[in-house]
């Protein structure tokens, strides 16, 4: 087999384990410990001792070993035959044995069905497909999100215990339901990657290892299904969004928006990628709100400078997006390209009719988008105090320290006509 670094083959194989031993003895939380445990065994042993030969087949040994010694461990503690019962498969969960399964692929895609089940929280939702499905550790999904481990010890705990108090059987749903699953799962992915691109608090702009684990993920379920569109265009809209990551950071750190940005910076090879997947994606029927939204970022991305953004077509695709989703972030979007492409005052009077909304009550984007608009208008005043309030909403230093130099920067004289 070809060399891989132990890390990334440990982190591909982490959810094929996984679903061979849920698909084989079910009990999602006890053989997601168990498969923990031959993980770090194996992180502590290759390196020392080398790669296995089949190592898929290594992991799925020892964390069976494992999960039997659990489960007896758990079976010596019950006392009543109906719980016991609990650890026998039913006849409809009985599979070949766990290092042959049929399909490596299906049981990854269920494991990920089975991770963003909407008897979940977001919360719950995110930390198990990180963990379960990413193969990240607990500590590594806590740095992530910023919390202490025993924080999200806790919150990967209520989720496995939801989960195996739901009796879900570990397979594939169907009809409508494998839609809203597939939906959910999309909205996790999503939310992992904006997480990652955006980050809602901390030092930094970015986290790098965030976006990249979205998009792995996003390509290992374009992999299983890719013949649909809405998981092509997620795909396409992380790629076209995080090519111009390079260009969004400046040399000390701060934000660099995009019509200030260096564009011969951004990842052509991403770009090139994402415009050909959301080409291929329009054409095959429903279009969704992901393939949309990939769609303006293409426009942004294949533009030379800002200058010639094509802003026309952008607030067409933001009006096609509003008749999907009442989301109140695209409708400030919407506005903000409306003002570019029709004028200024004609956005502010779209942004005024979001201010009472209390979705955005606490949003910073509502009062930047205002500043950003005021001050295209010659508003200085006005665009310095918005400027100040957006700051003041950020949880994110940097955007804080962005936010606050912009409106710095009109409190002094305004610069001479011409």
């Amino acid at each position: 087999m070809p060399e891989t670094p132990a890390e990334d083959l440990l982190r591909e194989l982490a959810p094929q384990v996984l679903g061979a031993l849920v698909r084989r003895y079910g009990h999602f939380d006890t053989a997601e410990d168990a498969v923990q445990e031959a993980l770090i065994a194996a992180a502590d042993g290759w390196p020392r001792d080398g790669v296995p030969e089949n190592p898929r087949a290594w992991l799925i040994t020892v964390a069976s070993r494992r999960l039997t010694d659990l489960l007896r461990r758990e079976q010596a503690r019950m006392r009543r035959e109906d719980t016991v019962a609990r650890w026998v498969l039913p006849e409809q969960w009985r599979a070949p044995a766990a290092d042959r399964p049929p399909a490596d692929a299906d049981d990854t895609l269920i494991l990920l069905f089975l991770c963003c089940h909407p008897a979940l929280s977001a919360a719950s939702q995110i930390a198990l497909t990180l963990r379960a499905v990413g193969g990240l550790s607990t500590a590594e999904v806590a740095r992530a999100f910023l919390v202490p481990e025993a924080t999200m010890t806790r919150r990967i705990s209520r989720g496995k215990q939801r989960i195996r108090d739901s009796g879900l059987r570990f397979a594939p749903p169907t009809g409508p339901e494998r839609a809203d699953r597939l939906a959910a799962a999309l909205h996790v992915l999503y939310l992992i990657f904006t997480e990652g691109y955006a980050r809602t608090a901390g030092p930094g702009l970015l986290r790098a290892d965030l976006t990249a684990e979205a998009i792995r993920l996003t390509r290992l379920l374009h992999r299983l299904l890719p013949e649909d569109p809405e998981v092509t265009g997620l795909l396409a809209l992380m790629l076209l969004t995080d090519a111009r990551a390079p260009a969004r950071i400046g040399p000390h750190g701060e934000l660099v928006p995009m019509a200030e940005q260096d564009r011969s910076r951004w990842r052509a090879d991403q770009i090139a990628e994402g415009v050909e997947l959301i080409t291929g994606a329009l054409p095959r029927g429903v279009v969704g709100a992901y393939q949309v939204q990939a769609a303006i970022a293409a426009v942004h991305d294949e533009a030379p400078s800002a200058a010639a953004t094509d802003w026309a077509q952008i607030t067409a695709l933001y009006e096609v997006l509003l008749t999907m989703s009442d989301n109140p972030v695209v409708a400030l979007n919407h506005a903000v390209a409306v003002a570019m492409s029709r004028g200024a005052p004609a956005g502010l009077a779209l942004l005024a009719d979001l201010a009472d909304d209390p979705r955005l009550a606490d949003d910073p984007r509502l009062p930047a988008a205002r500043a950003h608009l005021w001050e295209l208008e010659g508003e200085r005043v006005a665009a310095r105090e918005a400027y100040r309030m957006a700051a003041a909403r950020s949880t994110n230093l940097a955007q804080q320290r962005y936010l606050n130099a912009r409106a710095e920067r009109l409190a002094g004289d305004p610069p001479p006509a011409g």
